[in-house]
């Protein structure tokens, strides 16, 4: 592992991130629940509430706090810059953003128009607080690397996207604005996925692969054009979608041409490791890069089939980010419990490979697998998509397991003496 160039002293307490991590899993368990009791005719439309509800369910209640766990432990230790009081505004964000997707999924099944106004409050707050502290600390980066101007770019369309997931609620509350949901829909959840979630996780590439897995590192022009390139494709695509739709397929070739390169770039650097051994976190990196490359060229045309295409899509982008989500947290929270472990004077540590039973995630993986599969051919065959859930949630149950398993750990041993006395070395 590889650790140069890290500001690790500037580490946040772990349970700034493991307290989104944790939660994380129970919201994609939520989602498959709500999945197996839908059927596919319903989420064959991205408008309907069912839809509606399961997507963020997952986009809010897993991606994002996985993300906003990422971006609390990894800014400070790659730019070597302290989140203002992390800890206690990641703890009073998470209670909120809790809260009010709780508000959001019972407002939106039943259509209670107080409940969403409670959503729109409690998740407007959330995310500003959690944001606002982490664009504070990034405004004080001096080590401006390729994968805080990732994170940097990440953050502008996240807070866009935020605020249009806010004006959205709101049309669920306010009938007269109803008429603009379509149009805001899709620019939300094309800059999510593409610009928020899509940019972070490539610029935390740039630094995870060299890190964890030994890879070669990526090449100037990557590093220092790509983001700007999938930037200016994205606004490129709001202005065709707006102002001339029918030149809206150029930009979307322009953002998966840039994604495709970043997919195949992906496989290869795995391929070219210093040591190619092949663990369950490699499958679903691999995984992730088969699914983008698919995911990006059916988006191109999706507006050109039936509605089914559209669904293929969201499974196939939400199999990419899921894929990596999954893939690092079984690298990340490991490598957490470890590290703090260590900081503290332990040195009797279990490694992070003994941290998480590898057959259970090699099971846990296959689970994932089949359901994704089977989410693309419910549409076909309805009576997959209750196999795809069921198969999806207990996929989401053993990752529940899998990340709480090191923190059992970590608990066990810090209730034990310290092999060195680290006092000396705390900062006041």
């Amino acid at each position: 592992m590889e650790l140069n160039g890290l500001s690790i002293d500037q580490a946040p307490p772990i349970s700034a991130p493991v307290r989104f991590y944790l939660t994380a899993p129970l919201f994609a368990i939520l989602a498959g629940f709500f999945m197996f009791f839908s059927d596919a005719s319903t989420l064959s439309s991205r408008y309907s509430l069912d839809t509606i509800v399961i997507t963020h369910t997952l986009t809010i209640g897993f991606l994002s706090f996985i993300m906003l766990g990422s971006l609390t432990q990894m800014l400070p230790v790659l730019a070597g810059v302290v989140i203002p009081k992390v800890d206690k505004v990641s703890k009073i964000a998470h209670i909120l953003l809790v809260a009010g997707l709780i508000s959001m999924i019972y407002g939106l099944h039943s259509q209670n128009t107080d409940a969403n106004t409670l959503a729109m409050l409690l998740l407007g707050v959330g995310f500003s607080m959690i944001i606002s502290v982490i664009v504070m600390a990034v405004i004080r980066v001096k080590n401006f690397n390729a994968t805080v101007k990732a994170m940097s770019v990440s953050l502008f369309f996240a807070i866009f996207t935020i605020l249009m997931g806010i004006f959205l609620l709101y049309t669920y509350i306010d009938d007269d604005i109803a008429q603009y949901r379509y149009i805001i829909s899709n620019i939300h959840s094309v800059w999510g996925i593409f610009g928020f979630a899509g940019i972070l996780i490539i610029g935390v590439t740039f630094q995870v692969l060299p890190m964890f897995y030994v890879a070669p590192k990526f090449k100037q022009f990557c590093k220092k054009k790509v983001v700007w390139l999938i930037s200016f494709g994205l606004f490129l695509w709001l202005f065709t979608t707006i102002f001339y739709e029918p030149l809206s397929i150029v930009a979307k070739g322009w953002v998966s041409l840039f994604f495709w390169a970043f997919a195949t770039t992906v496989w290869i650097k795995l391929t070219r490791r210093k040591r190619p051994i092949s663990d369950v976190t490699v499958w679903y990196w691999r995984s992730a890069s088969v699914l983008l490359t698919i995911g990006s060229f059916v988006w191109i045309f999706d507006e050109y089939f039936s509605h089914e295409y559209v669904v293929m899509v969201s499974v196939m982008f939400g199999g990419f980010i899921l894929s990596i989500m999954t893939g690092m947290l079984y690298k990340i929270v490991p490598f957490l419990v470890w590290f703090h472990l260590n900081a503290m004077g332990y040195m009797t540590i279990p490694t992070m490979n003994e941290m998480i039973d590898k057959r259970l995630s090699k099971i846990q993986f296959f689970l994932f697998m089949i359901s994704l599969v089977g989410f693309v051919l419910a549409f076909y065959i309805p009576i997959s998509l209750q196999v795809a859930s069921l198969s999806f949630i207990i996929s989401m149950m053993i990752l529940q397991y899998n990340v709480i398993a090191p923190m059992l750990i970590y608990i066990k041993i810090k209730k034990t003496k310290p092999d060195f006395d680290m006092s000396a070395f705390a900062t006041t």
